[in-house]
């Protein structure tokens, strides 16, 4: 387990689907990710779609890799086979692909680079898990 991993968050079943064709892109999210969901990572819209038949999915990243390739049909097809599974479009700031997932219905952006907080957070946003707060204590 990580460090800044709250164990009730690591013993929840919530599942969330990386689709990217970006190797270096979904080990990074996977990572950022495993200690808190189940994560799967495929390459592309049709596999997720595949994967996820009788599945209870709570989230998929989707990276720009993929929404360059397949472009608008592709982001579309995945939101209308997975309806009421939040979308987030995950890319380098400004990216075209990443606008236009947005656009078509995806509910927020993780921009690149990825840290390991932005990533989480987001992420617990649309599952709905309550942020932790800490509240520090000051001395003297």
């Amino acid at each position: 387990m990580q460090i800044g991993v709250d164990t009730q968050r690591a013993v929840e079943t919530k599942r969330a689907f990386i689709i990217d064709s970006d190797d270096i892109s979904a080990m990074a999210l996977q990572f950022m990710l495993a200690d808190e969901l189940e994560v799967n990572v495929v390459t592309s819209s049709a596999q997720a779609i595949a994967r996820a038949q009788g599945m209870a999915l709570d989230v998929i990243l989707l990276g720009a890799s993929v929404i360059e390739a397949e472009g608008a049909p592709g982001v579309s097809a995945l939101l209308a086979a997975l309806p009421g599974v939040p979308v987030i479009a995950c890319g380098p700031a400004g990216d075209a692909g990443v606008a236009q997932a947005l656009a078509l219905g995806a509910r927020s952006t993780i921009t690149r680079p990825f840290k390991v907080e932005a990533v989480r957070q987001k992420v617990n946003a649309q599952i709905g898990r309550r942020a932790v707060l800490t509240i520090p204590v000051v001395l003297g």
